[in-house]
């Protein structure tokens, strides 16, 4: 879809300083347009308070005879200030020609020469050729936020990448540390072995699949990115797999689950991310994580239920600060990613993320997916 172009540009605006009424009425109405914003001073401090309190101002016009501050005196004023000294000045002057004024106008900031009697052709010439520039800066101004924007997402996505890459790789390191100890107490029979090698080589196979999804993902837009049926129960399946929880914890999934049309590898982070979460804090004997859904108008609301620890008033207020762990001890190091980013991708599908949890009654956290 090609993008539209917008038919109502924003107003520019264009501060115009005369100590005489009937020279600011008669500017305005020559440079007028229709979509032009007019500010009048007519005096240099009024000039400078209005500068200072509008930062939409493109252009000022600024005569230079004025009583008590002349144009010379404002400009250095506007140069001066970081807040000012951008804006483009165009000296307006009734002062003779001779090169001496035009040099001084130039060393105090302005950028262009206007001499009274105005030329109309060339003061609206000349003013248009400012509002063009006006605009090319702000597009760019635009581009370098949107640029810095996208790093920032970009760093986001590196880190939960690493993230959901690291939870399933100690997985599998553990499983073949398990496997490498067992036969050093005793030795393991050839079907245990090689349920155990199915195992290893079902969850290698995911952890490529998802390698090469995350790798295709991110070279794509987010109007590239295609959507497809997923089958959540197999969604689930495959993720709790891949993060291989210990025998003491059950995860149970309520069934049926729905099959949802939207982009797998999202959704897939969403719940890798929790369970993840919900596995590695659980502090009993018996571990239980249940997850399920509801059906609401235009989303299911999935939620994630752990009988864990919970968390205090203090953890919860860390709990979307991205990159921060939330803990549950002093001692604890991790480098997760937080809720943070799961709420952003959440939220990219029109729902919302909410928790609910206390000390020591778990933690469920419940996320609202688009149909």
């Amino acid at each position: 879809m090609k993008p539209t172009l917008s038919t109502n540009p924003s107003p520019f605006t264009i501060l115009l300083v005369d100590d005489r009424d009937e020279n600011l009425l008669v500017l305005e109405e020559l440079l007028e347009n229709g979509n032009r914003q007019f500010i009048k001073a007519t005096s240099g401090n009024e000039a400078l308070k209005y500068a200072l309190k509008n930062d939409q101002i493109g252009l000022i016009m600024l005569d230079v005879q004025m009583p008590e501050m002349d144009g010379f005196e404002v400009a250095q004023f506007l140069k001066a200030n970081p807040k000012t000294r951008d804006i483009a000045i165009i000296f307006v002057t009734a002062i003779n020609k001779e090169e001496q004024y035009v040099l001084k106008g130039f060393e105090e900031g302005a950028v262009d020469y206007l001499s009274k009697p105005l030329d109309s052709n060339v003061t609206r010439a000349k003013v248009n050729v400012f509002e063009q520039l006006w605009r090319s800066q702000q597009a760019l101004k635009k581009s370098a936020t949107d640029l810095a924007t996208i790093n920032k997402q970009l760093e986001k996505f590196v880190y939960m990448v690493a993230h959901d890459l690291k939870s399933p790789l100690t997985g599998l390191i553990t499983l073949l540390h398990l496997v490498e100890n067992m036969n050093e107490s005793r030795p393991i029979e050839q079907a245990e072995l090689a349920n155990y090698l199915s195992y290893l080589k079902e969850a290698g196979y995911h952890q490529s699949t998802m390698i090469s999804n995350i790798l295709e993902y991110s070279r794509q837009s987010i109007d590239q990115q295609a959507s497809e049926w997923v089958d959540v129960a197999q969604l689930l399946s495959q993720t709790t797999k891949l993060l291989f929880p210990p025998k003491h914890i059950q995860v149970n999934v309520a069934e049926p689950m729905p099959v949802i049309y939207t982009k797998k590898i999202k959704l897939q982070q969403v719940f890798q991310n929790l369970l993840s979460n919900a596995i590695k804090y659980n502090n009993k004997a018996l571990g239980a994580i249940e997850i399920g859904y509801t059906d609401q108008e235009n989303f299911f609301e999935f939620y994630v239920r752990d009988n864990g620890p919970g968390m205090t008033i203090d953890q919860q207020a860390k709990l979307f600060t991205l990159f921060r762990p939330v803990g549950h001890s002093q001692h604890e190091s991790s480098t997760g990613v937080g809720l943070n980013t799961l709420k952003m991708l959440v939220e990219e599908q029109g729902g919302a993320l909410r928790v609910n949890t206390s000390p020591g009654e778990g933690c469920t956290v419940f996320f609202s997916w688009r149909k």
